[in-house]
Parts: structure tokens; C-alpha cells; sequence
């Protein structure tokens, strides 16, 4: 009876440690190759959520982002309080997913608070052209700040570029980036890097609750979408997308039906765009 009872042991420890070693499905894929951004490969945004049962939500979901921030939709609000970045330099890689570059943080770097939860900054990422828009106007990128709290609830922060001055950030990873545009690695080592030199420039920002915009396309996550739209060079753009080593142009995902959802525009009383 002894022995029956230490093999049943066994085999749930097992089982659990099985479980727990388990990618959370409120994670994005970190290879991205399973699925592109063309409509005709048969792996393309309309068919992601038939390629795994696991990434149903991208075609089911009824709170998917990327979407239009448009005026008609939006309510002024003041109660949201400023976005308060608490962040920290962390040592960081920078990692090839399949069709974006994502800047990975060891250990998180520094948090930001919303609604009394904390959310730690795990890892950014690039999208060319912008997901999110304006009034339906397009931007020409769009960086994701993904958060993550301690009961895994995922807060996304995403600032939008047009083409103008060069962006100091992506000028500091310059040599970074040419580095892995230049060889087959995956994952490249960057030492420290401080995430506050990812600049915003305002306080006003939206707010909604949407979707992971990758599969598998999860929900209930708390976008903040900075008002400001920030300028960046046509070259960083260039390099972003070399890097990736895709012979893609884009990694967008299409805009996405608001479905009644609530969007809200913090406001400071002191207004600065």
C-alpha cells in the first residue's frame, strides 16, 4: 500500500511539474514563424485562430486590438491620474520572434501602477506600420511596452511614430540592431538598458481593454495608447524590419471591431499634446 501511495505521489508531482512548466496562454509566442501578416500564405491575421485550438480567440474574441481611436468614440476623462512609469535599467537581449524584434528584460525592469496593481515591464517590441490608429489615420510604427502583474494579468503601453527626427532610443540600439541585421542569431546580448529613454512626451493617453495583437490574440488586456505621436527616421524603420530577416514590409495586424467596448482619453487639466 506504501509503494501505491509513493507512485501516485510520483506521478502528480510530475504532472504538476508538467503543468507548470507550461508557457501562460496570456503570453505572446515567442516563435512567431507558425503565422505571417499575408493573406495569401494560408498563415495570415484572418486565419490565425485556426491554425491552434489555443489561439481561437483571434477569430472568436470579442475585445480584439488592434483599433481605431476615433473622436466620436472616445469619453474625456480626468479620474485615470497620470501614467506613472517607475522604471529601472535591467540588463536586456534582444531577441528575433519570427517577424518582429523584441527587447527582452531580465527580471523586468521597473513597473507601472494602474487601478492599485502593480505591472512589471517584461519585454517591447515594433510594429511597422502602426496597429492602432488615429481617427483611421495610420502611423508609420508602433512600440509595445508589455507589463505583466504577479497574478499574470497583462498591461500593454504603445507609442506611435510618424516619420520625421531620428528616435534617441532606436538611435542608441542602432549598433544592436545592425548587429543582429548582420548574422543568423536569435537571441543577441545588449547589457543594461533603461527603458525610460523610451520616451512618451505627454500625459494625455488612451485607454481600453483589447487583446494581445500576436496570437494567441489573448484578452481583457489594459491598453494605455500615448495621445503624443512621436517621430522616428525611415532608416530605424528600415532597420527594425531588416533585422527580422522575414522579406516582409509589414507586421501589422488589420484593425479590429470595437464592439461597443469603452474607450476613455485622460485628460490632465494642464493640457499638453
Amino acid at each position: 500500500m506504501k509503494l501505491v501511495t509513493q507512485f501516485l505521489f510520483c506521478c502528480f508531482f510530475i504532472v504538476l511539474v508538467l503543468h507548470s512548466s507550461r508557457p501562460a496562454t496570456s503570453q505572446e509566442v515567442d516563435d512567431e514563424r507558425e503565422f505571417d501578416y499575408s493573406e495569401k500564405s494560408g498563415k495570415g491575421p484572418s486565419q490565425w485562430g485556426e491554425i491552434h485550438p489555443e489561439w481561437s480567440m483571434c477569430k472568436d474574441g470579442s475585445m480584439q486590438s488592434p483599433i481605431d481611436l476615433l473622436n466620436e468614440r472616445v469619453e474625456i476623462v480626468s479620474h485615470l491620474g497620470r501614467l506613472n512609469r517607475n522604471y529601472r535599467p535591467s540588463n536586456a537581449t534582444l531577441k528575433n520572434r519570427g517577424h518582429d524584434m523584441m527587447l527582452e528584460w531580465e527580471g523586468g525592469a521597473g513597473y507601472i501602477e494602474i487601478n492599485g496593481t502593480q505591472y512589471v515591464l517584461q519585454q517591447s517590441h515594433w510594429h511597422s506600420p502602426s496597429e492602432h490608429t488615429i481617427n483611421g489615420r495610420k502611423f508609420d510604427l508602433e512600440v509595445h511596452m508589455v507589463h505583466e502583474s504577479s497574478d499574470g494579468k497583462v498591461a500593454v503601453v504603445g507609442i506611435m511614430y510618424r516619420i520625421g527626427r531620428p528616435d534617441s532610443f532606436l538611435s542608441s540600439m542602432r549598433h544592436h540592431l545592425s548587429a543582429v541585421a548582420g548574422n543568423s542569431e536569435d537571441v543577441t546580448a545588449v547589457g543594461i538598458v533603461d527603458p525610460k529613454n523610451i520616451k512618451i512626451g505627454s500625459r494625455t493617453y488612451y485607454r481600453y481593454i483589447g487583446s494581445l495583437t500576436i496570437p494567441p490574440c489573448t484578452q481583457n488586456i489594459v491598453w494605455t495608447i500615448v495621445r503624443k505621436v512621436r517621430t522616428v527616421t525611415r532608416e530605424q524603420i528600415r532597420l527594425l524590419r531588416v533585422a527580422v530577416h522575414d522579406d516582409s514590409e509589414t507586421n501589422a495586424r488589420p484593425l479590429q471591431p470595437i464592439n461597443r467596448r469603452s474607450v476613455h482619453l485622460y485628460r490632465p487639466s494642464e493640457v499638453e499634446d
